[in-house]
């Protein structure tokens, strides 16, 4: 489904990849939005996510709270003004991951999620939105590494993190999960999917 105000939002980065089309990142808009990310986040392919029970409500109110915060900020992307993806990213040491592991100076985290593909599968899908959104979170070059913590059970987030650059590290125990430590050093980025 095309997101019809989707043109009218200020995106925080753009870019147009040969052969594939359009990528914007948005600031995720937790009212506008929340009918999309529900129909995602309810889905069981995306059970890591943690809100297979939500309903729209609880989503949006989730995502408020997550707008409210300096340290954490939700982005949803969009090829060719159809939502895509949602991306999340926080500063270590103001979320519960920076009380597991020995946070750096210039750490950065994600999370990531591919909605559903409308349609056709698009070679390089995952690839490229990531590498976008990777793109522009690595913008700053405050941001020396990028740490992610997916499930420790979804091999297939933790494969797709690794095949991006991401070096695997220890298992950690969170409050709501057993998550696997990845990190990528922004000299080991290479912008390709």
């Amino acid at each position: 489904m095309t997101d019809p105000l989707a043109h009218r939002r200020t995106a925080v980065h753009e870019r147009t990849v040969e052969g594939f089309g359009t990528v914007r990142v948005l600031p995720l808009d937790p009212a506008t939005d929340a009918e999309v990310v529900h129909g995602w986040v309810t889905q069981e392919r995306a059970r890591f996510w943690g809100m297979l029970d939500a309903d729209r409500a609880r989503v949006q109110e989730i995502y408020e709270y997550v707008d409210s915060l300096s340290t954490h900020h939700a982005y949803l992307i969009h090829h060719e003004d159809r939502p895509a993806a949602l991306f999340q990213t926080y500063q270590p040491e103001h979320d519960p991951v920076g009380e597991c592991y020995q946070v750096r100076p210039g750490d950065f985290g994600i999370h990531l999620m591919i909605g559903p593909v409308l349609g056709d599968p698009v070679p390089g899908w995952t690839g490229t939105l990531l590498s976008v959104f990777l793109g522009h979170v690595l913008a700053d070059p405050a941001r020396l590494r990028l740490v992610a913590e997916p499930d420790a059970r979804n091999d297939r987030a933790i494969a797709r993190l690794i095949r991006t650059g991401f070096t695997p590290g220890p298992e950690i125990q969170l409050p709501h999960k057993r998550a696997r430590l990845l990190f990528l050093d922004r000299a080991d980025f290479t912008g390709a999917g």
